[in-house]
């Protein structure tokens, strides 16, 4: 013999299937009465006024910013040449290198001396190959 289901057993199956089917309906209705489109609309959210504070929250401070060094270099390679010109915006100075490497494996590559650049100062670096250039590029250097 099996042993049957009480009856607030029952009940309270029947209570929570019939909630979990009646509240999103209920929920999902626009101040007018009528339903709100689609099984996923909420009712309309209500704002105070008054809760809205008259200015923004007060930003933390933030961390002091690393330091700005290094010169604004533009190289540029014409057949066998490369010039950079170097230019320092910065109130430190930077010791720019020009580093040319060259295309053939027999044509030596080229490090030129280190040259100091001052704070709103130029500098023109200039190297070169006997022929092709494969690339070319500046090192920033702190004194």
């Amino acid at each position: 013999m099996r042993a049957r289901r009480s009856r607030a057993v029952s009940l309270l199956v029947t209570s929570v299937v019939v909630t979990g089917l009646l509240v999103p309906w209920a929920v999902a209705r626009t101040p007018e009465g009528k339903p709100a489109p689609g099984p996923e609309a909420v009712a309309p959210a209500l704002v105070d006024v008054a809760d809205i504070a008259a200015e923004p929250p007060v930003q933390p401070a933030r961390p002091p910013a690393a330091e700005l060094f290094g010169a604004d270099c533009a190289t540029r390679v014409e057949g066998s040449t490369v010039t950079a010109h170097c230019h320092n915006r910065f109130p430190r100075t930077d010791r720019v290198r020009l580093h040319v490497e060259c295309d053939r494996w027999w044509d030596l590559d080229g490090d030129a001396a280190p040259v100091a650049v001052g704070p709103a100062e130029h500098a023109e670096l200039v190297g070169r190959c006997w022929k092709e250039v494969r690339a070319a590029w500046v090192s920033h250097h702190r004194p």
